[in-house]
């Protein structure tokens, strides 16, 4: 425990917002690894000023994989009352930006790999740290293509977002998407002469209401979550430059939300269907009316069956009986798909602390999850 908190300390000292640079921290861990003769392998990406690490000690065959990012949210316009980047341990908890999420799982797994460099492995422990997972699971993705020749097949991986200890077993996966509505501009004395850009918009809204509605009546169903169906949300509408102009721009940026057992093609079929009957309704107007779609960014749910294999080991580690699933995403479906048996479990509530300001764990958190790597280490040892 103590020297997870110490880890913990150091961590929390990078400011790793996910709009930073996050190399300050790898060199950090990479040193810190390093020292522990683990072997390393640095996954930068294109803009120079962000990395991933993979590590692992011991024989490369199976094995379990530990894996957690490095980024964490802002704490801008947040009415924090202690520095969020520097640890605060006010007795059975400890303050500061990550936290929860997820910079204390990340300091159980610096503290399980001094562990195991003094220990005779039978199969590896193999670290995963990530970056820009903050902003929709970017960074994992990007390094994909180096861990799926670097891993091998191990025989579980476990993402530590924040379960309060709990297997969760599943997530929805998420599509990020923007629309870009074309109009004409002219005179807002005229305007019944021209097709407003936000009309488009608006009208566009309506039609994605109505996807959800149809979702919440016929799509699939998982009552396992509080929220049991696919959703599909709007998050930002923008355009107009000035009220006496009919603007011929419009933008809005919107999401959705799949089950794992809802195809995501099956909606942005739907998605592409809804954006033909708006502009159809205007092109009589004006030719020129459209709705550009931009699928910016997606990543995969999960949904383990609950008689897997990783589950009854994950319930193992994590000493309980029970499962559960989550609201928000993680980097478990990457692995998932990769063919890597997943589970998420980690330190601390992300419905409590996450992403708020004076973000805490308690020590007795840390000290379960010390607890779940002791019997990781029990299993990988000879």
């Amino acid at each position: 425990m103590t020297q997870t908190l110490q880890a913990l300390e150091q961590l929390i000292g990078f400011d790793t917002v996910s709009e930073k640079s996050n190399l300050q921290i790898v060199d950090f861990i990479e040193d810190y690894l390093k020292a522990r003769d683990f072997r390393l392998t640095r996954i930068g990406d294109d803009s120079g000023q962000k990395a991933g690490l993979y590590a692992e000690i011991g024989p490369t065959e199976g094995g379990i994989v530990l894996s957690g990012h490095t980024d964490v949210v802002p704490v801008t316009g947040q009415a924090w009352t202690r520095d969020p980047f520097r640890l605060t341990d006010e007795g059975g908890r400890v303050f500061g930006r990550g936290t929860t999420d997820m910079k204390g799982y990340l300091a159980c797994m610096l503290s399980a790999a001094d562990r195991a460099s003094n220990q005779e492995l039978r199969e590896p422990l193999k670290l995963i740290f990530s970056y820009d997972e903050e902003i929709g699971c970017v960074g994992i993705q990007k390094m994909t293509a180096r861990l799926s020749s670097l891993l091998g097949k191990p025989r579980a991986c476990l993402v530590g977002e924040p379960t309060e200890m709990q297997v969760a077993i599943g997530h929805k996966g998420k599509a990020a998407l923007k629309a870009v509505c074309h109009g004409q501009s002219g005179h807002s004395a005229l305007a019944p002469t021209f097709v407003n850009a936000l009309h488009l918009a608006a009208d566009f809204v309506v039609e994605l209401k109505g996807i959800q509605d149809w979702l919440r009546e016929y799509g699939a169903r998982d009552e396992a979550y509080d929220i049991a169906y696919s959703t599909v949300h709007v998050g930002k509408l923008s355009g107009g430059t000035a009220l006496n102009i009919v603007p011929d721009r419009s933008e809005l940026v919107f999401e959705y939300r799949h089950l794992a057992t809802e195809p995501p093609d099956g909606i942005m079929d739907r998605i592409r269907e809804a954006a033909d009957r708006v502009t159809d309704r205007y092109r009589e107007a004006f030719s020129g009316a459209s709705i550009e779609l931009d699928r910016y960014n997606a990543y995969p749910g999960i949904d383990v069956p609950a008689d897997a294999n990783v589950v009854a080991l994950g319930q193992k580690l994590a000493a309980t009986n029970a499962v559960t699933k989550v609201a928000f995403g993680t980097e478990a479906g990457v692995f998932d798909t990769l063919g890597i048996p997943t589970i998420v479990c980690g330190p601390g509530s992300m419905e409590g602390q996450g992403h708020k300001p004076d973000e805490f764990i308690s020590k007795d958190q840390l000290e379960a999850c010390d607890r779940m790597m002791d019997r990781v280490l029990d299993e990988i040892t000879i």
